[in-house]
């Protein structure tokens, strides 16, 4: 049998709920995605809980809360212990977006779930890799070779291949095929046939307007709402879909002033700034060419607190403000500032993640009344302050009297296994010696509180000294090589939360939040809101929708599909579709319901003997090397099976072309030979008589490969062959 392949679905099937997905490949187990959502629910983490010390490793394919919110309450409280593998912008950007819903939890309630130092400590494990850089596991993953590959839905987003002798296992949630302002799009469609293919059905159901009519929407919208004098609320994530709607904004400006408002809005910019080479190609080119960054923003304006937006000029304006979920963060208060007044504009660009605020209004537009609770922190003052300073004194002595008793038992032990001759050691159990553990710093130290008598074969009185004996050998000092590590100078930065500039100066704001130490508590109450505002959804989530999806399982045409995120409805749309059009193995488990996708087909490891591989000439293609092979079966004194030379002539074979032609890439390539090519009836007309198309279907519902045949139809003259001798031109001939 082939390579041993098991999902389990450990969260966000048959619904719209976080990813959360454990693949087992031969054993070793990846947990691919650690999302959670805006309400910060445990219970949507039992089935981690329960497999979470089993895991080998992490991938996380997109930074936001989704899907890897939950990663560092698992690494403190479950037990999840495993490196984590993600591209560069998804570890800095993922840190930024857990610092900002920290910050915006512990501003209006007691959140204790994780701190900052989780965050920070949890991002220590992540090994950030580049797109298509391959990755090989050793030890109990022998064999197993991971990489990052382009998604197209954030800055970074990842889709996971995961391979084991020959065979593809393919992690591709969230992507998107539309090129974008600042992101490419995925590269899904290069990936054929592998062995399991696992996607999400969220938008399954959902068809999108062009992108150049929804974005003339987007910003027709809020030109009618400032030119009639009112203000535009914008809710978005900390630092994902955001920088597309920020580059909207920066290429039309309004009349009006634009503010982009999260408590980690500079350190977001700052860092996206360093990441073009992760972009489109047109913000490349453009920075290759004239040095002119996309995100140098000149009419949005960045802020890290509220009151700078409060001090603002009045006058309309346009927020774009975090969270999208409208369950916290600064879009939260504006919305209740805001949503009394008829002449302002609630314009959300992406769907409410269920039961929040923002899937409420979504599902039943103003005119309405809501229920919202408005929390804040304020200091204590009066008794309050008294009673907390008086509790945080009496904890302190605890903590200290525990602290000595420790340090006394360590001394005894100390002192009991000394030589007593010794003179370097002094008897602490002579009544007129008194030794006390005074903390200093953080550390305990040995305070000679009395007069002592040396013990009587002592050399001279001598205070407390206790050597740290040191191995040595015939070379010297035997030293550990880990104390000479140098940390990682780039995590060392990012570990200092909302760093505004790349020197790691912090942002005032956010940090005056942090070093603000004096006693406070969260004040809330309950207000009903009128909310007479208008409210406009428009899509810019960034993922492929109902067509691109079907279009591009059709291409990949998996042996295998597992089908996970996305509503009841739209999850089994997706499978009898699929069932029909793509693949017979359609599978969509339930939570903690483990399916095995192991591929029917059998591998066998070979070994190529030496006077076989003399003869045998290899062409490279891409990344490998490529070979027609006439050998017979033998085994080897070990009784491994070995390819030996034939025994006699080898029989003729047909030619064998290798290559992938897309008719688009091959237009322009017979363009820049000069060959007059355009589109006709789904085939290229490529000069006056001569015509290629494709035949047949690839994608076959069965599995079936093979049976598809490119047609080149015309006379025989001048420009056939020509044309022919291009198109061979684009594959290997074996």
């Amino acid at each position: 049998m082939g390579t041993s392949v098991q999902v389990t679905p450990l969260c966000g099937v048959y619904n719209e709920n976080p990813l959360s997905y454990l693949i087992s490949i031969d054993g070793f187990n990846f947990l691919v995605d650690c999302g959670w959502n805006d309400h910060f629910d445990p219970s949507l983490l039992q089935p981690l809980s329960r497999v979470a010390s089993t895991i080998d490793a992490v991938l996380l394919s997109h930074p936001d809360t989704l899907h890897l919110g939950a990663l560092p309450y698992a690494m403190k409280q479950l037990g999840l212990s495993a490196p984590v593998y993600a591209t560069e912008p998804v570890f800095r950007l993922g840190l930024l977006t857990m610092y900002d819903h920290y910050l915006s939890r512990k501003q209006v309630s007691e959140f204790d779930l994780f701190t900052l130092d989780d965050i920070d400590s949890t991002f220590q494990n992540v090994t950030r890799l580049t797109y298509s850089q391959n990755h090989h596991f050793s030890g109990k993953g022998e064999g197993i070779v991971i990489s990052p590959h382009v998604a197209g839905h954030l800055l970074g987003g990842t889709i996971w291949k995961i391979s084991k002798d020959g065979e593809d296992v393919i992690y591709a949630v969230d992507f998107n095929h539309r090129k974008e302002k600042h992101l490419n799009g995925t590269v899904l469609e290069s990936f054929v046939r592998p062995a399991v293919l696992i996607t999400d059905a969220y938008n399954a159901l959902n068809n999108q307007l062009p992108t150049k009519q929804r974005e003339r929407g987007f910003i027709d919208a809020i030109k009618k709402t400032v030119e009639a004098g009112g203000n535009v609320l914008i809710p978005v994530d900390t630092a994902g879909r955001v920088l597309e709607l920020v580059l909207i904004l920066e290429e039309s400006p309004l009349n009006c002033p634009i503010y982009f408002l999260t408590y980690v809005a500079s350190s977001t910019i700052d860092y996206v700034k360093s990441f073009l080479e992760w972009m489109s190609d047109n913000i490349a080119k453009s920075f290759e060419h004239t040095r002119d960054n996309a995100f140098l923003l000149k009419h949005v304006s960045l802020l890290i607190n509220k009151s700078d937006l409060d001090n603002a000029p009045a006058g309309p304006k346009v927020v774009l403000a975090s969270m999208a979920s409208l369950e916290g963060g600064f879009a939260h208060d504006i919305f209740v500032e805001w949503a009394t007044d008829t002449k302002n504009l609630i314009l959300f660009t992406e769907r409410g993640q269920f039961a929040t605020l923002a899937r409420m209004l979504q599902a039943d537009p103003p005119p309405k009344a809501v229920k919202v609770t408005m929390s804040k922190r304020i200091p204590l003052v009066g008794e309050e302050l008294l009673a907390y300073e008086e509790e945080q004194n009496r904890i302190k002595k605890e903590e200290a009297m525990k602290a000595s008793i420790i340090k006394e038992e360590e001394l005894k032990v100390v002192h009991a296994s000394d030589n007593v001759g010794d003179p370097m050691v002094i008897d602490a159990s002579n009544t007129q010696t008194s030794q006390e553990a005074v903390s200093h710093g953080g550390r305990y130290r040995d305070v000679l509180i009395d007069g002592f008598v040396p013990p009587p074969n002592c050399a001279a009185p001598m205070f407390p000294f206790y050597e740290n004996a040191s191995e040595w050998d015939d070379f010297g000092e035997v030293i550990n090589p880990d104390d000479y590590v140098i940390k990682d100078d780039d995590m060392d930065q990012g570990a200092l939360p909302f760093v505004s500039n790349m020197d790691g100066k912090l942002d005032e704001g956010p940090a005056s939040l942090i070093l603000d130490m004096k006693p406070s508590k969260v004040v809330s109450t309950e207000l009903t809101v009128q909310v007479k505002c208008s409210l406009i959804y428009m899509d810019f989530e960034g993922r492929a929708d109902s067509r691109a999806i079907k279009s591009i399982l059709a291409h990949v045409a998996p042996l295998k599909l597992v089908l996970v995120r996305g509503s009841a409805e739209a999850t089994e749309h997706l499978k009898q579709h699929c069932l029909k059009n793509v693949c017979p193995q359609v599978y969509a488990p339930q939570i903690e319901e483990t399916i095995d996708v192991t591929s029917d087909l059998c591998a066998y490891k070979v070994q190529l003997s030496e006077k076989l591989m003399s003869n045998v000439l290899f062409k490279k293609l891409g990344d490998h090397e490529i070979a027609w092979i006439d050998a017979e079966v033998g085994e080897t004194e070990n009784g491994m099976l070995s390819l030996l030379p034939l025994s006699t002539s080898a029989p003729p074979h047909k030619s064998v072309l290798v290559g992938d032609l897309k008719l688009a890439d091959f237009k322009q390539f017979l363009s820049s030979k000069g060959v007059q090519v355009e589109f006709a009836g789904g085939a290229l007309r490529c000069g006056e008589y001569v015509t290629l198309r494709k035949a047949g279907d690839a994608s076959q519902k069965g599995g079936l490969s093979g049976t598809q045949q490119i047609v080149l139809e015309g006379p025989l003259c001048e420009d056939y062959y020509k044309i022919r001798d291009y198109l061979y031109s684009q594959f290997y001939l074996l």
